[in-house]
């Protein structure tokens, strides 16, 4: 089976469809979803979509977000990291290329998170886009003290890639390794194979031939067969190793196919 370990199934795009959205995962042999966050309510909303759904949660609030951040947003994340379905924080980190928070104030709130996480030990899910180096601080600052760092849809340059392996952080690859101006291979192949995981960032980042369209997490298989090919390694070995990543990662739950816990 396949993980999609990023899909934003909260996203308004799949309000007409998304029980026939999740079906078509299933059947395409997607065995587990990680419903993600970006917000307090889209926190709220991930982990009652990972109860109707059984699939997974995270809690945390998106750098875009940052000025949203209080005590009391604070404090709803991080009861809703206690929640069974809950297996990581984010996805939190810093964006300067929208910069819709300011810059120190993404600084700030990505370290509370991170405390919130090392807290509650669970795992993180980082959004790194145009801030490598102030990312690759905090990362290293505070890599050891949370259980994992995903480095979702990685697309960073080295500063991030070196202090995602100084740490030994999991690096998640998205549609954009079916793109033809995706110039990033180099990254993939020194990726350690236990730190490989597949992602579709759904409803964003639809690999070829759906770009332009609403992407969905049954698109997962078409990132996992550009990645294999691109390691020459079989597909089923492909599969088998990330399903095992992510269980390593997120915990079991994360690497067991819904009739199992059903």
């Amino acid at each position: 089976m396949l993980v999609d370990t990023h899909c934003h199934l909260g996203d308004e795009r799949f309000d007409p469809d998304r029980p026939a959205v999740v079906a078509r995962a299933r059947q395409a042999g997607v065995g587990h979803v990680l419903v993600i966050a970006d917000s307090a309510p889209a926190t709220e909303h991930a982990i009652q979509l990972a109860r109707q759904f059984d699939l997974s949660a995270t809690a945390g609030v998106h750098p875009h977000g940052a000025s949203s951040w209080s005590d009391e947003v604070a404090a709803r994340i991080d009861a809703a990291l206690a929640d069974p379905t809950v297996v990581a924080l984010g996805e939190t980190g810093l964006d300067y290329h929208y910069d819709h928070s300011p810059r120190d104030v993404q600084r700030r709130v990505f370290e509370a998170q991170l405390a919130l996480a090392a807290a509650r030990q669970r795992p993180v899910v980082v959004h790194a886009r145009e801030a490598d180096q102030d990312v690759a601080a905090i990362l290293q600052e505070w890599g050891r003290r949370v259980p994992a760092v995903v480095l979702h849809s990685f697309s960073s340059g080295v500063p991030v890639f070196d202090a995602g392996m100084a740490i030994g952080a999991y690096f998640s690859f998205s549609g954009m390794v079916t793109f033809k101006d995706w110039d990033q291979a180099d990254y993939l192949t020194a990726c350690p194979s236990d730190r490989l995981l597949l992602e579709t960032d759904a409803p964003y980042l639809s690999p070829v031939p759906h770009r332009g369209k609403r992407n969905e997490p049954a698109f997962v298989t078409l990132v996992a067969q550009r990645v294999a090919a691109l390691l020459r390694v079989p597909l089923e070995q492909l599969a088998t190793e990330t399903t095992a990543n992510a269980g390593r990662c997120f915990g079991a739950r994360a690497a067991e196919p819904q009739s199992q816990r059903s």
